[in-house]
């Protein structure tokens, strides 16, 4: 496909779409397509040879759409694949597009809210276990101490709506008393699964005082943004007219029913196979 064609955003599920309210509020004169991958999700705790699959095929969708760039907005897809597609596939595929992830913009900035330089990441089991993290904010800030905490049930929690409930409190404690036994010192937890920033509340509720949470749509949303600006060459080949597509490779009504509470408005899909 020629001319002027949408940004692309990837998630395995719901999450991406925290992240993509942000863009799309921070940018909104271009053109967007959301892909869910819902039939498939959760990412989190498969290994990387199915998470590098998986997004594979659905970055392809998206070049096959005529997305320029793309998005993963999807932690374990930004952390288990992101090198390897830009690496292996990219040259192959279409040498002229991007793929751009949510890690390194994150890693750029966390010094900047970080004194104790004691900084958590929590994620799911497959973004933890890449150390993705950890390595990236090491090559920027070499001097912050970085722990790490998978929590699995945070996800299922927001999934199925119980973000809000009693449930949710038990669940948010556990973990971060845990993570506080391990570090005390840790004044940063950075939110590195586009899931959690709906159980803010109740993290926030639970934390000590002085401890600052890091979510991503909005630093996400800046570098991207500093990314047009610097890559005029590629921020000419995206449209402008202000629109967003969805769509999910499982039942669009029930992606619709759940997406809503991510994005903050009403979502209509569309069903499509990857």
């Amino acid at each position: 496909m020629s001319g002027q064609q949408p940004i692309g955003v990837f998630d395995s599920g719901y999450g991406g779409l925290t992240v993509f309210r942000a863009v799309a509020d921070l940018l909104p004169q271009y053109d967007y397509i959301y892909l869910g991958d819902n039939a498939r999700a959760p990412y989190g705790n498969r290994s990387y040879e199915t998470v590098y699959q998986y997004t594979l095929e659905c970055v392809q969708w998206f070049f096959d759409q005529g997305c320029p760039l793309v998005i993963l907005a999807c932690n374990t897809a930004s952390a288990k694949t992101l090198r390897t597609i830009q690496q292996k596939n990219l040259p192959q595929l279409a040498p002229d597009n991007r793929v751009l992830g949510v890690i390194r913009p994150t890693a750029e900035v966390v010094g900047a809210y970080t004194k104790s330089r004691s900084v958590a990441v929590l994620g799911t089991k497959g973004t933890v276990q890449s150390g993705s993290y950890e390595i990236e904010i090491r090559k920027f800030f070499p001097d912050i101490k970085v722990h790490q905490l998978a929590c699995p049930l945070w996800v299922p929690l927001v999934e199925n709506g119980e973000y809000g409930s009693e449930g949710a409190d038990y669940f948010v404690k556990k973990y971060l008393d845990e993570l506080f036994r391990q570090a005390p010192d840790i004044d940063t937890i950075l939110l590195a699964c586009t899931h959690y920033p709906l159980l803010l509340d109740k993290i926030k509720k639970y934390l000590p005082t002085g401890v600052t949470v890091v979510s991503q749509g909005e630093i996400v949303a800046q570098s991207l943004a500093d990314y047009l600006y610097r890559h005029p060459e590629m921020e000419s080949r995206i449209s402008m007219q202000g629109g967003k597509r969805f769509y999910t490779t499982d039942d669009p009504a029930e992606f619709d029913s759940h997406a809503t509470i991510f994005f903050g408005d009403k979502v209509r899909s569309e069903h499509v196979h990857v």
